[in-house]
This record gives structure tokens, C-alpha cells and sequence, in this order.
């Protein structure tokens, strides 16, 4: 079968099974599902995070009510209340952000459309090792489909950055500006170039230069009691800080870089410092499988 064949294909296959995932039968968890064909060449440079605990949240507490001083629409902290110990299943997550040129493969590969800011017949990217940007929610899990992957859901995405012990950033407990791009001006830069930023895991970039997108909906955490119309299923979770985000003010790029800040948007909204990087689930082994109830599901 051709390429272009085995593409009509899948593609019949991922329609019908949309259509029908109401009325088939959940599968069984310990059924084994093969990894999908493209995954191992588009994701190599990733990360393991093993099973285990970690520490989701924070009990911070904005005493001196400094959220309503910058105009917050939400108490700074409360949020992410109460700072909690859960466990979370083995997967492996990118190591950077996407990059364009990354994102690049996956145009050209199926004629997607590119981002608006890129140039050009056929569209290129102005840079190919900056994060991708001025991509929606669905344009950044619709790559890591392609790629056999997922967006991670937001509480893998703060056990990757913060490591087992819930650090603060995900190079330690003190806000250190010269460790990750937060906003000193404004720019954002080559992913990984801020080798100290890595987290206990060996994810770069977790702290500052573009918000990442994740899976999840806003919604309250576990055994929260905050209670806010902003939560719902409408915006999905952004996590990271980006280097525009605190318009060079130190306490806000403190604050928003922290591994626990949650941050939302319109999953529509195409912004110019919003990326993604995805993940991928692993067996006991540490072998990648197939999340594809997760990919269709989400």
C-alpha cells in the first residue's frame, strides 16, 4: 500500500472509530496496543518520567493582596490550593519545546496550514529553532497526534517540571532570573538554551520563554473548595511562564514561572507566546504505547 494509501486509510479508521466510540466496549486497560508507526522517528528527544508520587499545588497564600494591585482576574495562588501528594503513571515527555522547524515537518507532511506569522510559497518559518507560536490548542494536539504522541495533561506536565519533591521552578526552590528566558526583554529565544533550567527530569525551557499548552480543562484541582466562573470546560491549561508574560517585572516572572502557576486561554486563541511540547505514556518497561484513548478523548 503507498503512503498515500495507508494515510486514506487511517484516516476512514480514526472517522469511524470517532463515530462509534459511544457504542464500542472499553477496551481493557492491560490490552496491548501497538505503538503508532510514526511515533518513533518524531520522538526521540524526549524525557522518561517515571511512576510515582509527586506534589501537585501550593498552599501560598497572597497576603498582601497583590493580585488586585496588577489587576489579576483571580486571587494569585488559590487556584492551585491544597497542595497535595498524587500519583501519576509512567510516560516520557519533549525535552524542549516544539520547535518551528518541527512543526515545519508536519505542515509540509500534510498539507496543514501554517502558522500566520510564517512567509513565504510554501510558508517557512522565520526561525527554526524558536519555539512555535501563534498556535491554537487543537493545531498543538493535532501535531502530536501526527507524531503518535499527546499533549500532556497538566499534572504530568507539573511532576515533569517540578520532580518528585514538587521544587518550586524546575531548577530549584529561588526564582533565578539568569536561568530561564522571563521577560527581560520580552523575546523569545532558541529552545534550550538555558541549560541550567532543566528539571529533576531533564526537561528544559519548563520555566519561561512560551506557555505550553496542555490537555487539561480549568477546572478546580482534587479536595479544592475555590470556587470561580472562570472554571469550566472552555479553556484549557497553559503552564510555564513565557518571556512576555511579565513584561519585565520581576515579581510577576516570579510568579508566573513557578511549576505550580496555572495560566488559561480560549482554546481557539492563537497567541505569540503560546507553544506545546507532547508526551507519551510507557509501560513497565519504559516502552512507548499507544495512548490513543487519550488522544481521541481528550
Amino acid at each position: 500500500m503507498s503512503p498515500r494509501a495507508a494515510g486514506l486509510a487511517a484516516s476512514a479508521v480514526l472517522a469511524f472509530s470517532l463515530a462509534a466510540c459511544d457504542k464500542a466496549p472499553a477496551p481493557s486497560p492491560d490490552a496491548p496496543r501497538p505503538m503508532a508507526p510514526e511515533a518513533e522517528e518524531y520522538n526521540r528527544d524526549m524525557v522518561t518520567v517515571p511512576a510515582g508520587p509527586f506534589v501537585l499545588g501550593s498552599d501560598e497564600v497572597d497576603t498582601e493582596g497583590r493580585s488586585q494591585e496588577f489587576g489579576s482576574r483571580r486571587p494569585w495562588y488559590e487556584d492551585e490550593h491544597p497542595r497535595q501528594t498524587l500519583t501519576q503513571g509512567a510516560f516520557r515527555i519533549d525535552r524542549t519545546e516544539v520547535t518551528e522547524a518541527a512543526y515545519a515537518r508536519f505542515v509540509y507532511a500534510i498539507h496543514y496550514p501554517a502558522p500566520p506569522h510564517w512567509r513565504g510559497t510554501p510558508p517557512a518559518p522565520p526561525a527554526a529553532d524558536l519555539p512555535v507560536t501563534h498556535v491554537n490548542w487543537m493545531d498543538a494536539q493535532n501535531y502530536c497526534h501526527w507524531r503518535g504522541a499527546r499533549l500532556p495533561s497538566e499534572l504530568e506536565w507539573e511532576k515533569a517540571a517540578r520532580g518528585p519533591d514538587g521544587l518550586t521552578y524546575p531548577y530549584g526552590d529561588t526564582f533565578d532570573p539568569q536561568k530561564a528566558n522571563t521577560g527581560k526583554d520580552g523575546q523569545v529565544g532558541p529552545v534550550g538554551h538555558f541549560a541550567d533550567s532543566a528539571s529533576p527530569y531533564g526537561a528544559l525551557d519548563m520555566a519561561g520563554n512560551v506557555w505550553e499548552w496542555t490537555s487539561s480543562w480549568y477546572l478546580p484541582y482534587p479536595n479544592s473548595t475555590m470556587q470561580s466562573p472562570l472554571f469550566g470546560r472552555t479553556r484549557k491549561v497553559l503552564r510555564g511562564g513565557s518571556a512576555g508574560t511579565a513584561g519585565g517585572h520581576y515579581l510577576l516572572a516570579s510568579l508566573t514561572s513557578r511549576g505550580s502557576y496555572r495560566f488559561f486561554l480560549d482554546p481557539r486563541a492563537k497567541v505569540d507566546d503560546a507553544g506545546f511540547r507532547c508526551a507519551q505514556s510507557i509501560d513497565g518497561q519504559g516502552h512507548p504505547i499507544d495512548d490513543r484513548d487519550a488522544r481521541l478523548h481528550d
